[in-house]
């Protein structure tokens, strides 16, 4: 693509066009770009577009978008392994370097918002590229840092070292390695001075401008401070994986302004209105995180510093987690001194009053329910629910306070536990006087007896010393889940289930079984919150398990309030915002399967499940949620059905219209569930198969079902249920062609070839060798072509298995047969390159069993590898066999090596996950021998028997003295000798 005026024409119209509200005009500038993003110098021309100021600025924002994804997707593509895969033409070299040319100058001259897409653009390039295919760029970074802060132009300098936070990023997540480090040596070799040297100019302008005063401060103190926060998050990066010389050389200019930072109040900022200061607080958040890491990773170098910055914190932490727009600073804060707490310098908590002053003026505030927790509670119920129940509120006030009374507890638990037990019981008191007023001091107890409950490892048990679990649980969870009022107090009511949930296990089975009913009118609270804990509550109810396993709720337990409960869940889904809630249809699904599903229990919840699947396949937006769905449909219909067969009828009139719904309307997301609920009611279902089914056995053999790899894994077991279920159906029309013509597509990709082989040893189990004899030579000319070119551990394992199934199906004369036709004595190439040395590799019980039942049989029938002049292969086989069944698996398993590149898999699309409730049931197809082991040597046994002296001598020539050993003992085992 030619810069032109031309060019400029058309891609400014294009990008114009993107804007349109209108989405004919929008959709044909969408699919223009999207052409043109082909053709070489595409990117180049964008960027010069973005340049050029004769544009409307919305337009080269629109650009400078528009630059930054093509760089995402094509600077560095990687080819897909898949045959049918769609690869984007990557950014020819000589454009890249044409680019990297151009982006630093007009990332510096362009606007604000520009700015912000070419620096992430940078970033992007960085990230491939930095440093070694651009050694350029941070010779050119300093020096434009050099240049703008000789004429303080903190635009400018603001661009470069947000670039620079953006490409040194890296060294906070990546792992410690020799070519890291090299790149962070770099790094620091080129920047760390110029860094320092900013940062010191900046804190000399800042000190300037506050002493000045004047109306302007607020102003030019903006930039100065962002600047700062700029310099903090790049010290945070260039010291997270070791202490740099250079800075600890300069650690003093360092920490003094940043104990500075923490001391100081900057009024004109601070009081001013707008946003000022939130800029300060990120200022002094940034810092806080510094001093952590070093307090962490550095902390006899930092010692020296640790008292005034503890004290400078909890000072500011005075003023900060008082009021309600400061969090992440506060959070900060207090994880500082968390860290501290935990260090050898804990003795800074030690005295009685030190952790009481925390406990009354850090921890319970924080805890103590705000404004804002109450309007999140009622505007957004999932925010509230994934900060508070989920465990992933690390970074919220009230856990992050609690972290810091558990830190402290790490050395002086006596001391913690006392005070707060005290501060627990007065909240409690002071409730108790005025409930309506002081419900909040109640809440602000029953939080910090949950999260400071310490959890066993390994297990869904707590413990906690500030309380008797059974004793509280009594005098205050009781009595909230008692009331009456389902809707009074939403807060209490779901801090009381969350106790109830979190010590469920503490909880003796007949106390918490009376309340499940009370827990259930929760069910029908307004609050979206407190029916999505009530659900919760007891879904982990229903998980519980004493000591030996044992499920501690079974059906008779919830039998006599099931009715009322199933109601109420399906119930809650009609609340508003709770239509696809995930915690409701999660519970649903644990209490169907927990629950005696008589048919009164699954008519009703048939039609209940179907009528929410109708619903959402217009429009699947909670894939959490869809899950637990499918989930709940596939347990309620295989629980069902094994009390009563009868009931298949049913629940195929019932399904029948949703499934085809989502066919027909081509509800990709849904596909791999339906797939696998049609597999589970064919299973169920006794010959023949009605022919309602086989329309879709039909659809099923057509090559545009398997296009999409995600729908794979579920066509397959559904072919496979159809195969096992209807094998006289294959030989009809020229079907069983076109299964194999499934497998030889499945079987070509690495991705697939798995599942090629699932459908493939269907075939072989389910149908006579008459049938498949015409297609056999086939299927070994496919097999052999994928083992010369592309050949996979797993692939080899896979065939392996085939083989050995073929064998105890059809015989070892027709197996041996069948590949000698492909190629005259290639068997035994086979046997000798591939059969002997990964037998070892096979994991999994009827895996297992089966090829080492196979390869017996082979050694003790097969007249060729009874010859003599194959006593040597004869030998080697014997000796896999009695690895695969002698040693454990992880001394004869290597770890594989064949790791799935994760740009192929993660994709924002229809993906398979199995349904737990509708999961085949593996087949044992050599249910008749129980030990392969005994099999083993009784066949050896036997044979030697008929050529006395024979088996030992090769034996002994052919085994390693380990597996003679083992066989040895084997025979000892089973009373058998071989001779």
């Amino acid at each position: 693509m030619e810069w032109n005026a031309e060019t400029l024409q058309f891609l400014s119209q294009c990008f114009l066009h993107t804007l349109s509200p209108n989405p004919e005009p929008r959709r044909r500038a969408e699919s223009s770009l999207s052409e043109a993003a082909d053709r070489p110098n595409y990117g180049l021309a964008v960027l010069r577009l973005v340049a050029e100021p004769s544009v409307d600025e919305q337009i080269r924002q629109c650009a400078a978008v528009n630059f930054k994804n093509h760089l995402r997707v094509r600077w560095a593509t990687e080819v897909s392994r898949e045959p049918n895969a769609v690869t984007l033409a990557p950014i020819p070299d000589p454009e890249k370097e044409q680019i990297k040319a151009l982006i630093v100058p007009l990332m510096l001259s362009a606007t604000p918002r520009i700015q912000s897409q070419l620096s992430e653009a940078l970033s992007l390039i960085g990230k491939h590229d930095f440093p070694k295919k651009w050694p350029s760029l941070l010779p050119e970074l300093v020096s434009s840092l050099r240049t703008a802060s000789q004429s303080s132009d903190y635009v400018s300098i603001s661009g470069i070292l947000g670039t620079a936070n953006s490409i040194f990023k890296k060294f906070r997540y990546q792992y410690k390695t020799n070519d890291l480090l090299l790149d962070l040596k770099y790094c620091l070799d080129n920047f760390a001075a110029p860094l320092l040297e900013i940062f010191l100019k900046t804190a000399t302008l800042i000190d300037s401008v506050v002493n000045s005063g004047g109306p302007a401060v607020a102003a030019t103190l903006r930039p100065l401070i962002e600047s700062q926060r700029l310099c903090c998050r790049i010290f945070y990066s260039l010291n997270f994986q070791e202490l740099p010389e250079f800075f600890e050389d300069h650690m003093k200019e360092w920490m003094s302004e940043f104990k500075k930072y923490l001391t100081t109040r900057y009024p004109a900022l601070e009081e001013g209105s707008g946003d000022g200061l939130a800029v300060v607080d990120d200022l002094r958040s940034a810092v806080c995180e510094n001093i952590s890491l070093y307090i962490e990773k550095n902390e006899e170098e930092f010692q020296g510093y640790l008292n005034d910055f503890a004290l400078a914190v909890w000072s500011l932490l005075g003023t900060a987690s008082a009021s309600s727009g400061r969090d992440q600073l506060t959070i900060n804060a207090i994880k500082f001194l968390t860290t501290v707490s935990t260090s050898v310098h804990h003795a800074l908590f030690a005295a009685d009053d030190v952790i009481s002053q925390i406990c009354q003026g850090i921890v319970i505030p924080n805890v103590r329910l705000r404004d804002e927790d109450e309007e999140l509670f009622e505007m957004n119920y999932v925010e509230f629910i994934r900060r508070d129940m989920e465990g992933s509120d690390l970074d919220t006030r009230r856990r992050i306070a609690c972290e810091l009374l558990k830190g402290i507890a790490t050395n002086y638990k006596e001391k913690v536990t006392a005070i707060v037990s005290v501060q627990i019981q007065n909240m409690l008191g002071s409730c108790a006087t005025n409930p309506a007023a002081n419900w909040k001091d109640k809440d602000c107890a029953i939080y910090l007896v949950v999260s400071l409950a310490t959890k066993k490892a390994g297990g869904t048990s707590v413990s906690t010393d500030l309380v008797n679990v059974e004793n509280f649980y009594g005098s205050v969870i009781v009595p909230e889940l008692k009331s009456q009022d389902v809707n009074g107090f939403p807060m209490l009511k779901a801090g009381a289930l969350k106790f109830f949930t979190m010590f469920r296990n503490q909880i003796s089975k007949p106390i918490a079984i009376a309340l499940v009913p009370d827990v259930a009118r929760f069910l029908v609270s307004e609050s979206n919150v407190v029916h999505s804990y009530a659900a919760n509550c007891i879904e982990k109810l229903l998980l519980v398990r004493e000591e030996g396993g044992i499920a501690r709720y079974t059906s008779s337990d919830i039998s006599p309030f099931l009715p009322v409960l199933i109601s109420n869940l399906f119930n809650a889904l009609k609340f508003p915002e709770s239509e696809e809630n995930q915690y409701v249809m999660k519970c649903i699904m644990r209490v169907l399967g927990v629950a005696d599903i008589t048919r009164e229990v699954a008519g009703p919840c048939i039609l209940e499940l179907t009528n929410v699947l109708a619903e959402v396949c217009k429009n699947p937006k909670n894939p959490v949620f869809n899950h637990y769905l499918f989930e709940a449909v596939a347990v309620l219909v295989r629980r069902a059905c094994e009390k009563d067969a009868s009931l298949i009828s049913a629940f195929e009139g019932s399904l029948f219209p949703c499934l085809q719904t989502i066919l027909v309307n081509d509800v990709t997301e849904f596909f791999p569930y339906a797939f696998q609920l049609l597999a589970q009611l064919v299973e169920l279902n006794r010959p023949p198969i009605p022919p309602s089914y086989m329309q879709i056995f039909e659809l099923l053999l057509s090559p545009d079902s398997w296009r999409k790899t995600a729908n794979v894994p579920a066509l397959v077991r559904l072919l496979q249920a159809f195969l096992q279920k209807a094998p006289h159906e294959l030989n009809r029309e020229g079907r069983l062609s076109q299964v194999l013509g499934i497998f030889e597509r499945l079987v070509s990709s690495h991705t697939t070839d798995e599942q090629g082989f699932y459908v493939l040893n269907t075939v072989i189990e389910n149908l006579g060798y008459e049938v498949i004899t015409p297609y056999v030579g086939h299927i070994w000319a496919t097999l052999f072509g994928r083992l010369q070119k592309n050949r996979t551990i797993k692939f080899v394992k896979s065939f392996l298995i085939f083989m050995s199934l073929f064998l105890v199906k059809h015989g070892s004369t027709n197996l041996m047969d069948s590949i000698n036709a492909v190629q005259a004595n290639i068997f035994l190439v086979i046997l000798e390159q591939f059969w002997i040395p990964n037998l070892k590799l096979i994991t999994g019980d009827i895996e297992l069993k089966l090829t080492s039942v196979a390869s017996t049989r082979l050694l003790c029938e097969s007249p060729a590898l009874l010859d003599p002049t194959s006593a040597k292969q004869w030998g080697k086989l014997l000796d896999s066999i009695v690895t695969l069944l002698s040693r454990p698996e992880q001394d004869r398993v290597e770890v594989e090596l064949e790791v799935p590149d994760i740009g192929e898999t993660m994709v924002y699309a229809a993906t398979y996950v199995p349904l737990q409730n509708a999961g085949r049931k593996e087949e044992d197809p050599l249910k008749e021998i129980k030990d392969p082991k005994e099999f083993l040597v009784a066949s050896l046994a036997n044979l030697s028997s008929r050529s006395p002296g024979r088996c030992p001598q090769i034996i002994s020539e052919n085994l390693d003295s380990a597996n003679q050993a083992a066989l040895l003992q084997l025979c000892g085992t089973y009373n058998l000798r071989i001779v």
